[in-house]
């Protein structure tokens, strides 16, 4: 499963503790609030706006609530008898603090990650199907590796060396079968189809022919399948 970074566990956090403390003032409040709070409720606002952005994109229902909230009339003026478009927002501070401890939020990561995964290896199909199979194999190889890149991550390892250029096929897929995040027999699969990669990457096309980009293709696809979703 995707980890969340600690830092944004504790954005979401300070978010809705500061935003609960500045509704019930706001609530409270006979007047427009003004002075330091509202300049702490602007910066709250922004902060939002910047999370919502990142973790769900512009087209979530989430981003769709912040927006419609945000864009209510005389949206800084607060006071007990005008806040409701607060409570909008504050509502989907509160929406994410529930994915995250509900772990939806690395289930939307992961099936996001794998719809993109699904469109290179698609892109790669094409080309191996009309006949290309030297530029299917590359992307094929590079939807691997970047796998094992992602799957480094979750796992807390390594993905750079010690020059800090990123790790290769090999070093990742070695480390990972070394943690048993997968099998002796899947590293074993992993390091041929790698070799196919190489070949196709520095132009030695006839080390492999198309037979074998297909059997890569459908190891990858079957890879992805089991342990990127």
């Amino acid at each position: 499963m995707l980890k969340l970074d600690s830092r944004v566990t504790t954005e979401i956090d300070s978010l809705v503790e500061t935003g609960t403390r500045l509704h019930r003032s706001a609530a409270a409040s006979p007047r427009s609030i003004g002075g330091e709070e509202l300049a702490e409720f602007a910066t709250w606002v922004t902060r939002l706006g910047h999370l919502v952005r990142n973790l769900y994109g512009e087209k979530s229902q989430h981003f769709d609530s912040y927006s419609k909230a945000w864009a209510t009339p005389n949206f800084y003026n607060l006071h007990s008898s005008y806040y409701e478009h607060f409570t909008q927002m504050l509502g989907v501070a509160n929406a994410i603090k529930h994915d995250v401890e509900s772990g939806l939020l690395v289930n939307f990561k992961s099936l996001a990650l794998a719809e993109v995964f699904a469109d290179f290896l698609e892109m790669g199909e094409y080309l191996l199907s009309e006949g290309y199979k030297d530029a299917a194999a590359v992307i094929i190889g590079s939807v691997l590796e970047d796998g094992l890149r992602k799957l480094c991550e979750r796992a807390s390892l390594p993905v750079l060396g010690s020059t800090g250029k990123p790790l290769t096929i090999d070093p990742l897929n070695t480390q990972l079968a070394k943690a048993d995040v997968y099998s002796k027999l899947a590293q074993k699969q992993i390091t041929t189809w790698a070799d196919v990669r190489n070949m196709a990457a520095h132009g030695r096309y006839d080390g492999y022919n198309a037979e074998q980009v297909k059997m890569m293709l459908i190891f990858v696809q079957s890879f992805a399948g089991e342990h990127l979703n």
